[in-house]
């Protein structure tokens, strides 16, 4: 794992607002960010390419709908582990590897992994937990199943407080 932790480089409001409309609409137009910004379609264009460059922007993708594909079982599955030398490494990135998984969370407390995964049917939900089992290292898993979604926009800048906001700004862009 990396133990640096991660920082957005020094921004300024535009680079904000620049983010902010692109969390909003990933196929935002540069001519509707530079008109809504008031700032030149070429301005918009560097800053983008500077946000990606420093890994502030790290893909542009469509959002894909999985119900449209029938993928409606969810799962939230709380694992167990052995704790042995660069276990968390090592189990993390199997399950991640493994198909039906969307997201793998390595935590601290009572469980070690948070795992939700995503599938079609029961069957391949039962193919999942078994493959999830096989890993070494796995000693116990309890599952949960998700009954019903609700929409979450997961902007990460519009949640930003006014004092996470301040310290992400680059004072000498005033």
């Amino acid at each position: 794992m990396n133990d640096i932790p991660h920082t957005a480089p020094n921004l300024d409001e535009s680079d904000l607002a620049i983010l902010e409309q692109v969390e909003a609409d990933f196929d935002v137009s540069l001519e509707t960010l530079a008109k809504e910004l008031d700032i030149s379609k070429s301005a918009v264009h560097y800053r983008l390419n500077k946000l990606k460059d420093n890994g502030v922007i790290q893909s542009v993708t469509a959002d894909v709908d999985p119900l449209a594909f029938g993928l409606e079982m969810v799962a939230i599955t709380d694992i167990s582990v052995t704790h042995e030398s660069g276990y968390s490494e090592d189990i993390g990135g199997e399950l991640n590897k493994l198909k039906g998984v969307e997201q793998v969370y390595y935590t601290m407390g009572d469980i070690d992994f948070v795992v939700i995964s995503r599938v079609q049917s029961r069957d391949q939900l039962n193919d999942l937990i078994d493959r999830i089992v096989a890993i070494d290292g796995v000693n116990e898993t309890s599952s949960k199943f998700v009954m019903q979604e609700f929409e979450n926009d997961r902007s990460v800048v519009a949640n930003l407080t006014k004092k996470a906001r301040e310290g992400v700004l680059d004072p000498t862009n005033d």
